[in-house]
C-alpha cells in the first residue's frame, strides 16, 4: 500500500511514474476518511484544495521541475496559520477563524509543490503532553487507541504513526514534538531556535516554539526540515542563515562518535523498563564504535520547573490578544470588560487557563524578580552547561520520555506527573538546542524514544547521527498494529 511507504520511497515511485501525485493524495485522503475516526488525528481536511495542489505537483513534475518532496502530502499542525483553512489551535476561542495568510513554513511547503492534506489535532494552543488538552476532541496512539500518542502535537504523529499521512508539521515549546515522536514511534525534529521561521505559527511561548517536522524516518524528518528551515524577514528572532544542509546526511558514522550521557536525565520517575531499554540501545551504539561517557549537568532536574514559570508567562502576554474583539466567537456581556471576561472564561480550556493565570502571578509586581527573573537565570546556567558538554562531546544523548504512552485519562488528576513527561525534553527548549527523537526500543509493548541533542546550529550534526542510529535499529523496527 502507498500509505504505508516512507515520503522518500513514495517520492521515488513519482518520479519513475509508477503512481501520479493525484493517486498518493487521493490514497492518503481515502485512509483518512475511512480510517481517522480510530484516531481523531485530523481536525480539517481539504480534499478539493489537497487535490489541486497535487494536479499542480504533477504538473512540476511531468516538466521535470520537481524539488525532492514535490507531490508528497503533509499534515500541518492546527497552531500553524494555512491561507482559506481554518485554524482552531483546538480551542474553542478561534472557532471560525480562518487565517487571510499563510505561514512561512506553508509558503515554503507550496514553493516545494508539497500538498497540505489538513489540519493535526494538539493540545489547546499546544499546551499540554498528552492530546487531553484538546476542546474537539482527543487523539489517540495508533499503538493502542486506549493510550494518548503525547502531546501537544498528538495529532501530526498519530497521522504519521497511522499511515494518515507520510510527514507532518508539529511545533515544540517543551517537548511538543519530540514526545509525541517517543510515544508513537516516529522521528521528531526541533531544529535550532530561529532556524525555521515562527512566522503564522500562534505564538505559545515565543522565546520556545519551534515549528518542526515528524515522519517515519530520519532523511524523511531531514528532506522535510531542510524545505521549512532559513532566514525569514517576518520573524526577528530568525538565524540569517541558509536552509538545513542535507546533502552529507548519509556520510556519518557511530565510529569515535563521542556522545555525553547526562546522568541527570534518569530521574525519579524514570519507568525502569524505559531504563533498560535505553540502555540496551546505548550498549548497542557501543558495539558500532559510538563512545558514551556519563556526565553531569546539575541543573537539569531544575528544568520543569523554570520552563513552568517561563512558559506561562509569555503565553499570559501572547494570549491576551484573544478576547472576543479581534478573533473568534464573543460572549454577550455588560459592557467591554465583561464582554472579554466572559468570551475568555467560555473560550478557554482548564489548562490555558490555569497558565495564563501562573504566567500573570509570575510577572506580577513584587513577583517578577522571586520567579520570572530567577527562572531566566537558571536557564541562563542550564545553557552555559550544556554548552561546556558540548565543547567535549559531539552530542548529548537521553531518553526522550521517562516513560511509555500512558492509558487516556490516566494522569489527568496529577498534573504534576503529566509535567514530569517532559522531563527530558525541556533542556532544548531551553538552550534553543535542535534535538530529534527516534525509536529505538520497546517497554510494555510499546514505543521507547531515544534523543540526541546538538549544540547552537548544529542541526546537520544531529541529522546526520540520527541517520547512522537508525541504522543500528532498524530490524527491530515495528509497525503499529493498524490495518
Amino acid at each position: 500500500m502507498i500509505t504505508q511507504l516512507t515520503a522518500t520511497e513514495i517520492a521515488a515511485k513519482l518520479r519513475s511514474k509508477e503512481v501520479s501525485a493525484t493517486e498518493v493524495t487521493q490514497a492518503f485522503l481515502d485512509r483518512i476518511g475511512a480510517e481517522d475516526s480510530k484516531y481523531g488525528a485530523f481536525l480539517a481536511v481539504d480534499a478539493e484544495k489537497a487535490l489541486a495542489q497535487a494536479s499542480e505537483a504533477q504538473a512540476r513534475l511531468d516538466s521535470g521541475n520537481a524539488a525532492p518532496l514535490t507531490g508528497i502530502p503533509v499534515a500541518v499542525k492546527d497552531n500553524i496559520s494555512t491561507e482559506g483553512i481554518e485554524t482552531t489551535c483546538a480551542s474553542k476561542i478561534l472557532k471560525g477563524y480562518i487565517p487571510p495568510y499563510d505561514a512561512t513554513v506553508v509558503q515554503k511547503l507550496k514553493a516545494a509543490g508539497v500538498v497540505t492534506l489538513g489540519k493535526t489535532n494538539l493540545d489547546e494552543f499546544a499546551m499540554g503532553s498528552s492530546n487531553e488538552n484538546s476542546a474537539i476532541k482527543p487523539a489517540r496512539n495508533p499503538w493502542d487507541t486506549a493510550r494518548t500518542p503525547g502531546g501537544s502535537s498528538g495529532g501530526s504523529a498519530a497521522a504519521v504513526a497511522a499511515d494518515l499521512a507520510p510527514l507532518s508539521l508539529g511545533s515544540d515549546t517543551g517537548g511538543s514534538i519530540r514526545l509525541p515522536a517517543s510515544f508513537c514511534g516516529i522521528v521528531g525534529f526541533k531544529p535550532t531556535y530561529g532556524r525555521c521561521s515562527r512566522y503564522g505559527l500562534v505564538a505559545f511561548a515565543s522565546s520556545l516554539d519551534q515549528i518542526g517536522p515528524l515522519a517515519k524516518s530520519v532523511e524523511d524528518a531531514a528532506l522535510l526540515a531542510n524545505v521549512i528551515t532559513g532566514h525569514c524577514g517576518y520573524d526577528s528572532t530568525s538565524i540569517p542563515a541558509d536552509a538545513i544542509d542535507i546533502s552529507d546526511l548519509k556520510s556519518g558514522s557511530l565510529k569515535g562518535l563521542k556522545l555525553a550521557f547526562p546522568k541527570e536525565m534518569y530521574g525519579d520517575d524514570t519507568d525502569p523498563e524505559v531504563r533498560k531499554a535505553t540502555e540496551e540501545a546505548l550498549d548497542a551504539l557501543r558495539r558500532e564504535g559510538a563512545e558514551i561517557t556519563e556526565i553531569s549537568i546539575p541543573t537539569i532536574p531544575l528544568g520543569v520547573t523554570t520552563y513552568y514559570i517561563i512558559a506561562p508567562a509569555e503565553a499570559s502576554s501572547n494570549l491576551a490578544r484573544f478576547d472576543g474583539v479581534r478573533y473568534g466567537p464573543r460572549s454577550q456581556g455588560q459592557g467591554h470588560i465583561d464582554v472579554v471576561a466572559k468570551t475568555r472564561a467560555e473560550g478557554f480550556g482548564h489548562e490555558v487557563k490555569a497558565r495564563i493565570m501562573i504566567g500573570t502571578y509570575a510577572l506580577s509586581a513584587g513577583y517578577y524578580d522571586a520567579f520570572y527573573l530567577r527562572a531566566q537565570q537558571v536557564r541562563t546556567v542550564m545553557t552555559h552547561q550544556f554548552n561546556e558538554a558540548f565543547r567535549e562531546f559531539d552530542l548529548v544523548i537521553s531518553p526522550t520520555a521517562p516513560v511509555t504512552a500512558f492509558e487516556i485519562g490516566s494522569l489527568s488528576k496529577d498534573p504534576m506527573q503529566m509535567k514530569l513527561l517532559d522531563y527530558c525534553t525541556i533542556p532544548a527548549n531551553m538552550g534553543g538546542f535542535p534535538a530529534i527523537s527516534l525509536q529505538a526500543g520497546f517497554a510494555h509493548d510499546m514505543p521507547v524514544g531515544i534523543q540526541l541533542m546538538g549544540p547552537h546550529m548544529g542541526d546537520e550534526r544531529v541529522l546526520q547521527a540520527a541517520f547512522a542510529v537508525e541504522r543500528v535499529f532498524e530490524t527491530q523496527r515495528k509497525r503499529p498494529p493498524i490495518p
